[in-house]
């Protein structure tokens, strides 16, 4: 999987990304916005405060992170099996 290397808070709850394969672009995670763990976000500092952790996770806090695959995915638009062709023939086996 391609790993993160930038992480940009952007307005409404986007991020702009930007992957060690060149892939770039925005992600919007509004609907995340103020549910949960998440309603830290409405604290404007808190959700600039974005980072890539040591384990190339997408983080705000020790408490609030998001996999950097499934952002990939988002951003690229592409599904678990398309990123694993194993997953496929896995199923038929």
């Amino acid at each position: 999987m391609p790993k993160p290397l930038e992480v940009k808070p952007l307005p409404n709850f986007r991020l702009w990304l930007r992957y060690d394969d060149g892939v770039s672009g925005e992600v919007d995670l509004s609907h995340l916005a103020g549910k949960g763990v998440f309603k830290a976000w409405d604290q404007p500092d808190f959700y600039r405060g974005v980072r890539i952790g040591p384990l190339r996770e997408i983080s705000w806090s020790d408490e609030i992170d998001l996999c950097p695959d499934s952002l990939y995915m988002k951003l690229t638009k592409k599904t678990p099996e398309d990123m694993f062709p194993n997953l496929k023939t896995g199923m038929n086996a």
